[in-house]
């Protein structure tokens, strides 16, 4: 979808055929995401992205039944999450990312729907029953419940739900290990090394998961080395992998098919972790 339309739609208050919209709205939704997902500017992406988000909740509004509209609001309010520093506006979005993401695979994904209410005997053998075709759903849906559970982790009720989410991805990850350029392994990577071993963490699980998510996507996926920095070379306390990995983050370039944005915060998250790594080894 061109921009010249986009903005079309807008100025005319996306007015006209009733039919043609139907069949518009969810390329123009995913034109949103791309876009979004590939800006290199923080600061562009965290004031424009309130725009669109008003627009797709009225398009969802209008189509109430289109799961795929559904995934991609759930996407970008997840990402609009993250872009915040309020951490009660960052718990208000998540939420509003997952409804919107439960919302759609209660729709064309049944057998998950109300996963994190779900007993763990009854999830697994719904997650049994998951195929490669139900992958986009599914990984969208344990994405935005990782956003949730990051956003509002102070919640024992969303931490107590992180095996229930464990489980989800790795059944995407043993259906098609490859999926989505290593994002489903990066999610295990950090769920992995949440915990210290003492108390249950895996911090070689981590580690493992950490290198497939930065294989799988030919080490364009800055986050995941910003993350395996953070999550598993500060746990293990090996300051020379946690210096490399921030290192070739800052020297990367941010532009990249689907990670700009995400990369951008790695390089800021990266900074950080680079200045507080002074007094942490």
């Amino acid at each position: 979808m061109s921009i010249r339309l986009m903005v079309l739609l807008l100025v005319f208050g996306l007015s006209g055929c009733a039919s043609l919209m139907r069949s518009a709205t969810t390329p123009l939704a995913d034109s949103i995401r791309i876009g979004i997902e590939n800006q290199t500017d923080p600061e562009i992406a965290r004031s424009g992205l309130p725009a669109y988000l008003m627009l797709l909740d009225g398009l969802i509004a209008k189509n109430p039944n289109d799961a795929q509209l559904l995934a991609t609001g759930a996407k970008l309010y997840s990402g609009y999450s993250a872009l915040i520093g309020d951490p009660k506006r960052q718990i208000t979005l998540a939420k509003t990312a997952f409804a919107y993401a439960e919302r759609a695979v209660c729709l064309d994904l049944k057998a998950l729907c109300r996963a994190p209410d779900a007993q763990m005997e009854t999830l697994n053998g719904a997650l049994d029953s998951l195929q490669l075709g139900q992958l986009a759903l599914a990984s969208n849906y344990a994405a935005a419940w990782a956003a949730l559970i990051q956003a509002d982790s102070e919640n024992w009720d969303q931490i107590a739900a992180v095996p229930k989410l464990t489980a989800l991805l790795e059944r995407i990850v043993k259906i098609d290990s490859t999926y989505d350029r290593g994002m489903p392994a990066l999610y295990l990577g950090v769920l992995s090394a949440l915990l210290p071993p003492a108390y249950g963490g895996k911090p070689e699980v981590a580690k493992a998961y950490f290198e497939r998510a930065i294989e799988l996507s030919e080490g364009r996926n800055l986050m995941a080395k910003t993350l395996y920095a953070q999550f598993y070379a500060r746990m293990a306390f090996d300051q020379a992998l946690h210096d490399r990995l921030l290192n070739e983050v800052l020297e990367a370039e941010t532009a990249a098919d689907g990670f700009g944005l995400s990369n951008a915060l790695a390089q800021v998250r990266a900074r950080e972790l680079k200045q507080s790594g002074k007094d942490y080894f």
